[in-house]
């Protein structure tokens, strides 16, 4: 595909194959276990091509699952392919059990994704991989951590709960002179806003529940992969048998058609929401990477070309039982895991539990927002309401 389409070009027509679509817009849904072969010869040649686009078992995928592949591999001009999973948390584990072996050594960023963290301490711990955790902000110092059997860096840019943006082109600088491969989860950006293979990072995790999906009626995840990286994570992926079903590839399609659209507007809304925020007496800091105040914006200013909808604030003092009031109370926020759906949300988290190697410390409670896709003034006023509240109790 031509690489100088521009982003909302790309993601309305990547992966549309008229072999895949045939007289209809959309991929349609195949399910398949069985494939029927015409002859024991015909039989006999299925295992002999193993890429997308060849029948051979309902594993291996189909046209929904090819196009989906196909279309976020063009979306990563460096890319020579994308394994599909289950979720995101599966996404994670597939790439870095494709490039970790018993014996080896991870450094992983001390403000990933909780679940990234609990598979270094639980199911990598128990393979016999050694962990650890690193500064998120320690960009090219991370030389200094690098022992004789280090194999991954994994990063996350930014952090999932405090919003760190780390110094990606000096982590990888210090991981190639060293012959180590990095990964990076990059579900915040997407492959719209930021793309880390072009900086020479080896593998991009993204978790498609969040904005690739867009509607939080599905869940999958993607690893996409240069040339030196993509035949082990093809490999590993198939050895441990994933598979992402037909109908949430076609649900993740179904999304990435409109994903430019909603991110610009969950962009919009999520900074107008956040310079509010700021100018509020009962919000200590707002942690949000396009605002000059987050930790690392510099290196979000030099490497992304926008920012989502999700962030974090850190109120002025205030318990437990305060937050709780502000959040509960809330008309426009639902409170739940997960973001990247139109709708808001609002959820209580406590960073200081996920840190070993640096320690979190902030004026009050931490609230994480995902703003959706309703009016910014009626969330706005609900904040507004919230914050009363807050006051009212603390």
């Amino acid at each position: 595909m031509s690489t100088d389409k521009k982003p909302a070009t790309r993601v309305t027509t990547a992966g549309r194959r008229p072999e895949w679509t045939g007289p209809v817009v959309n991929t349609p849904v195949w399910r398949a276990s069985t494939i029927l072969y015409d002859s024991v010869a015909d039989l006999r040649q299925g295992p002999k091509s193993n890429a997308d686009g060849h029948w051979f078992y309902g594993r291996r995928g189909t046209p929904t699952q090819w196009a989906l592949a196909e279309a976020l591999t063009e979306l990563e001009p460096e890319a020579a392919g994308t394994m599909l999973y289950p979720s995101g948390v599966a996404a994670v584990a597939g790439a870095l059990m494709s490039v970790l072996k018993p014996g080896d050594h991870l450094l992983m960023v001390d403000s990933a994704y909780d679940p990234s963290r609990s598979m270094c301490t639980g199911l990598l711990a128990d393979w016999g991989v050694e962990t650890t955790f690193y500064d998120p902000l320690i960009g090219a110092g991370i030389a200094a951590l690098i022992q004789p059997n280090t194999r991954t860096i994994f990063m996350e840019a930014p952090g999932s709960l405090t919003f760190e943006v780390q110094d990606v082109p000096a982590i990888v600088a210090a991981a190639k002179a060293r012959g180590v491969t990095t990964l990076i989860d990059n579900t915040w950006a997407t492959s719209l806003f930021f793309q880390p293979l072009s900086l020479g990072v080896d593998l991009s995790i993204v978790a498609l529940t969040k904005y690739v999906v867009g509607h939080s009626d599905g869940m999958a995840g993607a690893v996409t992969a240069n040339a030196a990286t993509y035949p082990a994570l093809r490999d590993t992926a198939q050895r441990l048998g994933q598979y992402l079903s037909p109908d949430d590839a076609w649900l993740a399609l179904r999304g990435l058609r409109t994903m430019e659209v909603r991110l610009r507007q969950h962009q919009a809304s999520a900074l107008e929401i956040a310079r509010w925020l700021e100018d509020q007496p009962e919000v200590a800091r707002v942690l949000h990477p396009a605002l000059p105040s987050c930790p690392g914006h510099e290196n979000w200013t030099r490497d992304f070309t926008g920012s989502s909808g999700l962030f974090s604030f850190i109120l002025n003092g205030g318990k437990e039982a305060a937050r709780a009031t502000l959040i509960d109370g809330l008309e426009h926020f639902g409170i739940g895991y997960s973001w990247g759906g139109f709708e808001s949300l609002a959820l209580p988290v406590d960073p200081a539990q996920y840190r070993t190697a640096t320690r979190w410390q902030a004026e009050g409670p931490v609230v994480r927002l995902q703003i959706g896709l309703e009016d910014v003034a009626d969330l706005i006023a609900d904040l507004r309401a919230g914050l009363d509240r807050f006051s009212l109790c603390s």
